[in-house]
């Protein structure tokens, strides 16, 4: 401000010169990048100036970097991790130090990403892939040593605790030493082109350090995943005995891995209150454990709303949930003057253990906006512990008052979740989610067909959960099945004992389900006569209305819904 010219006799008088912007457009601190300090008393420096990593895992596209680099810098946030390294990472960078922020690069290693996943490698043995790896490492820390984003290299993640779904044993042992050896083969690499960044490793478990203390000694500082149990990890540094700081690469709210069963037997998802709690707990636990514990890259800036986003990212579908601003009040110290969102409370779904196919349910809630907000409402389902489906499909619902709703169960059986969605409108949103059992819908009447002789044209005798005789159709129990050979046609009937009045059938299928089939009575079992015929099964619960007296009833099954056989848990017939 230059003054002109006074408006009194007095001179010129400010009670305050405030100047509002944003730092987007400042590049990262530039220098070396060290660990430095000595045993228990260590600090990350850029360039001479203490570094402590504030940071979240990064899930956007590297096209959207530009959209939501600056968003990820408002939150405090000073660096982003990644999990593999390649010729797209120049743009990611590029935009991270056009917003001030730096990146932890990742380099992918098998088995990553946890236990078994990723593919098996003979890390004793297979050369071809250590040297390819070794090159193709080495080639991108030449690429991007120099560039003004570049944090620190980090090299595998998970592999230590991944291989026991590899290797058992001595073998396994062997292996998860060998796989330490390679990782500091390649930082004795990267050093010797990178002498100005350090060289990561991360892991899911503090068992792995033993290894990396064996047999990794060039590694600059150890890195963690760890999530509800991120508070331990100092415990175990400790009682290791261990000479390297470390850094946390992954924490947050308590995993699906950690967190008891509900009362149908799937974890129980914590709250959107218990999720934003566990990302301040974890950055507590990592400031906590001064001149050891480096900094965090907290899990996950992304944006997919299916079943693990919800479980997991900030802002699901671009919505900020209130873990974002838990994250966001640990890096910046405070989220005053933010607008945040709907509070979901004491969510309950009923009947939560015996909601019937296609029928309603009920879910409840206590919603509140902390800044007014009207609010508008969503519920999703999703089949993950059904069907393996981890999409979220909004569900058919209505609301009924008082925080209630009745929701459209799903026609396919088993565990699934039931999500509601809060939203205000103002680009916030809770998000809390229930288990719901989706049952076969009652039939009034006796199921004649319970336990009585049962054939069929063909049975698995060994597959998955088989035996699968025919038999298990008439049990009375959907935990039961039978399953037929892979070729079409099958059949399967029941000997009812004595001419039966028939009005009702309910076939409960398997995800190997029938697409086309007759249903045929018969009074000898021998002459078939067809009552129902359908080409456009899906796999759902067929409830079949009959008028027919007969002794026995035959599925004769035309063409199947999938590669594979027939399969049906119930073939229940109601008198």
């Amino acid at each position: 401000m230059l003054g002109t010219e006074r408006s009194g006799g007095y001179g010129y008088s400010l009670w305050e010169f405030q100047v509002y912007g944003t730092t987007d457009g400042t590049p990262p601190a530039t220098g070396a990048v060290e660990v430095t300090g000595s045993q228990g008393n260590w600090q990350l420096t850029v360039g001479g100036q203490p570094y402590t990593v504030k940071g979240l895992t990064w899930g956007p596209a590297i096209a959207d970097a530009p959209k939501y680099l600056p968003d990820v810098k408002s939150m405090g946030v000073n660096t982003i991790r990644t999990w593999g390294t390649d010729g797209g990472t120049k743009s990611l960078l590029d935009s991270a130090a056009a917003h001030g922020i730096k990146v932890v690069n990742g380099f992918w290693l098998q088995p990553g990403g946890g236990p078994g996943s990723g593919g098996c490698v003979d890390y004793v043995t297979d050369t071809t892939y250590k040297n390819t790896m070794l090159t193709e490492f080495a080639r991108w820390v030449e690429a991007y040593k120099s560039h003004p984003a570049t944090l620190m290299w980090n090299v595998g993640n998970e592999s230590v605790l991944g291989l026991q779904n590899c290797y058992g044993g001595t073998e396994l042992e062997a292996q998860r030493n060998a796989y330490t050896g390679f990782v500091n083969e390649v930082a004795k690499k990267i050093h010797s082109i990178d002498p100005d960044h350090p060289v990561t490793s991360t892991d899911a478990w503090t068992g792995a350090w033993p290894y990396y203390q064996r047999n990794a000694p060039d590694l600059d500082l150890y890195s963690m995943n760890s999530y509800g149990a991120i508070c331990e990890v100092r415990e175990d540094w400790e009682a290791g005995g261990y000479t390297k700081p470390y850094i946390i690469t992954e924490g947050g709210p308590a995993g699906e891995w950690e967190v008891p069963d509900d009362a149908n037997g799937v974890p129980d998802e914590p709250t959107d209150v218990r999720k934003a709690e566990g990302y301040t707990d974890a950055w507590d636990c990592v400031t906590g454990h001064r001149g050891v514990a480096l900094g965090a890259t907290l899990f996950h800036y992304g944006v997919e709303h299916d079943f693990g986003g919800v479980w997991f990212n900030l802002l699901p579908d671009g919505l900020k949930r209130l873990s974002y601003y838990a994250v966001k009040e640990a890096y910046s110290g405070s989220t005053a003057g933010d607008n945040t969102p709907p509070v979901i409370t004491n969510m309950a779904v009923s009947p939560a253990s015996s909601a019937p196919a296609g029928g309603e349910f009920t879910v409840r809630a206590d919603v509140r906006d902390p800044d007014g907000d009207p609010i508008a409402y969503k519920v999703f389902l999703s089949g993950n512990y059904a069907n393996g489906d981890k999409r979220l499909v909004e569900a058919r619902w209505r609301a009924t008052g008082n925080g209630t709703f009745a929701v459209t169960a799903p026609e396919k059986l088993g565990v699934w979740k039931v999500y509601l969605q809060a939203e205000d409108g103002r680009g916030n949103a809770g998000i809390e989610t229930k288990s719901v059992k989706v049952v076969a819908p009652p039939v009034t009447g006796t199921n004649v067909a319970l336990n009585k002789p049962t054939t069929a044209s063909s049975f698995q005798p060994s597959y998955g959960d088989c035996p699968c005789e025919p038999a298990k159709a008439t049990d009375g129990r959907t935990d039961t099945r039978w399953a037929s050979d892979w070729s079409d046609p099958q059949w399967i009937q029941v000997d009812l004992g004595a001419a039966t009045t028939i009005r009702k059938l309910q076939l409960v299928w398997d995800p190997a389900y029938a697409k086309s089939y007759d249903v045929q009575v018969s009074d000898n079992g021998t002459t078939w006569r067809t009552v129902h015929t359908t080409a456009s099964g899906n796999g759902d619960v067929d409830t079949i209305d009959l008028a027919e007296t007969a002794r026995y009833v035959r599925l004769h099954l035309t063409a199947r819904g999938t590669g594979w056989g027939y399969s049906l848990h119930e073939f229940g017939i109601y008198g």
